[in-house]
């Protein structure tokens, strides 16, 4: 090798090493911006509760002990003028031991004593009378468990959250309105249609929790995406201007380090054996005491106790 190459080589490494540099450099600025921006988000949704701990429980959870807990996630439809109701109302029971989260979603129109304001009403009602605690506590009573955290998503603002991650892609079972069967993509305007359909569903409530099911599952697919990665900001503005929870920052950093498995293996449990009833004009959803039960029990032993 000449003594003219030798010389091109040895001024062209500091170059690419300078590069490098400035990309690794690069790369741990957009990580560092992500971190702060999550961070300020996860502090922005969080909001804390009166109570301290359920009284179903005689202490409180320890997550880096691992102990099973529950959340409540409330779809609230929040409109001008009106207090709002919970569209929907999933319970989930998280166990690390088993690796498992069960997942049951109570219809709405379930005929149930609202506690803490002294009637029997549709449980979806509990948070237009009193907010995330009166729905924890009717849920609580319901299922004769302890509610220990709850995430309340705005669902008029859901669609933003859908958006922000760029449309989820589901499968839907039949025809109806503007929707084909089968494969579609939907936006969030859509996404929002697809879950709040009801009338046109033969299985009624049912039939729109599975299809709720499957956009979330879709907003969790697209959201893990390199694409939603470089989208962060869209996402976390939905996130902070729709969602919020009483399980801190710390928490939250906890269930992601201990409970990863579990959160992965998530079991339906499906309410089927109810019937409706109508009183005084307004139709309920009467749960079947025999499949309640059953329904308590296997939660009470999934959070071990």
């Amino acid at each position: 090798m000449s003594r003219r190459n030798k010389k091109a080589k040895k001024k062209k490494w500091p170059w690419i090493v300078g590069i490098l540099g400035l990309i690794v450099v690069g790369i741990g600025v957009y990580m560092f911006t992500v971190y702060n921006s999550l961070t300020n988000t996860l502090e922005e949704i969080h909001e804390p509760i009166k109570r301290e701990v359920s009284e179903k429980r005689t202490e409180e959870v320890v997550l880096d002990e691992k102990d099973p807990f529950s959340v409540l996630v409330l779809g609230v439809d929040e409109r001008e003028g009106d207090s709002g109701r919970s569209d929907t109302m999933v319970v989930m029971t998280v166990n690390p031991t088993e690796k498992s989260t069960k997942m049951i979603s109570i219809p709405r129109d379930t005929y149930t004593e609202i506690v803490g304001h002294g009637t029997t009403d549709k449980i979806n009602h509990a948070y237009a009378f009193g907010g995330i605690e009166m729905s924890m506590a009717s849920v609580e009573n319901l299922l004769d468990i302890p509610i220990d955290y709850v995430v309340q998503v705005n669902m008029e603002g859901f669609k933003d959250i859908v958006d922000a991650v760029g449309g989820v892609d589901i499968n839907s079972p039949m025809a109806f309105d503007s929707f084909a069967a089968g494969n579609l993509h939907l936006s969030g305007e859509k996404a929002l249609e697809y879950v709040r359909m009801r009338k046109q569903d033969p299985r009624g409530d049912f039939g729109r929790q599975d299809r709720q099911k499957q956009v979330i599952q879709g907003v969790l697919r697209e959201g893990a995406s390199v694409n939603s990665l470089l989208n962060y900001k869209d996402i976390f503005n939905a996130l902070g201007n729709n969602v919020r929870t009483n399980m801190t920052f710390d928490e939250m950093v906890e269930v992601q380090g201990n409970y990863r498995d579990a959160v992965g293996k998530v079991d339906q449990i499906i309410v089927e054996d109810g019937y409706g009833d109508t009183i005084n004009g307004i139709w309920y959803y009467m749960m079947d005491d025999a499949e309640l039960a059953e329904i308590q029990g296997a939660l009470k032993e999934h959070l071990g106790m």
